[in-house]
């Protein structure tokens, strides 16, 4: 069995080889549930299910909590459904630990914070990074940040104060969403 370390959680790696749909249905299902928890309304929750919970997808779930956009996606697994049940399993480990104490409200909407545009943001950080657009290998995205870092860095003969601005926000925006 595969574990997975995300978030500061160890999760098993689900290994689904049927029933993708209605699995992919119970997992949003427990998404809402979870949420319930902190008062958050089904309407406040959005989660769009694949048509083809067995295909390569990225899942995510949004939703508005304490009037702030909450997001959080997962995309390294190989099926929508076990990508969809990772975001489950991530979402109800926070929230249990909002809830008994083990994190801080503040700590809480720092994990899941973001942007609306949070998709564009992350495409366009893989493109200052010069890395591809589906890169998901955090070793990978780090050589290249390091690499332009060194080359932009204001000390260098070649430095550029905004160009290595830019490099380590994409770069913050990437390790946020791969850790």
């Amino acid at each position: 069995m595969t574990i997975l370390k995300i978030k500061g959680h160890e999760i098993a790696a689900p290994n689904l080889r049927d029933s993708f749909g209605r699995r992919a249905l119970q997992c949003k299902n427990k998404i809402i549930a979870a949420l319930k928890k902190l008062g958050i309304t089904e309407e406040d929750i959005d989660i769009d299910l694949e048509n083809a919970a067995a295909k390569r997808a990225p899942a995510s779930a949004s939703w508005y909590f304490e009037s702030r956009y909450m997001h959080y996606s997962y995309k390294s697994a190989s099926k929508y459904v076990e990508n969809l049940y990772v975001v489950f399993k991530v979402i109800e480990l926070e929230v249990d630990a909002l809830i008994s104490g083990q994190k801080s409200l503040q700590d809480f909407m720092h994990e899941f914070s973001e942007d609306k545009e949070v998709n564009e943001h992350r495409k366009e950080a893989r493109k200052i990074l010069g890395v591809d657009e589906n890169e998901l290998n955090l070793s990978v995205i780090d050589l290249k940040y390091k690499e332009l870092a060194k080359n932009h860095h204001p000390d260098m003969p070649e430095g550029d104060v905004d160009k290595f601005k830019q490099i380590n926000h994409a770069h913050k925006i990437l390790k946020r969403e791969l850790q």
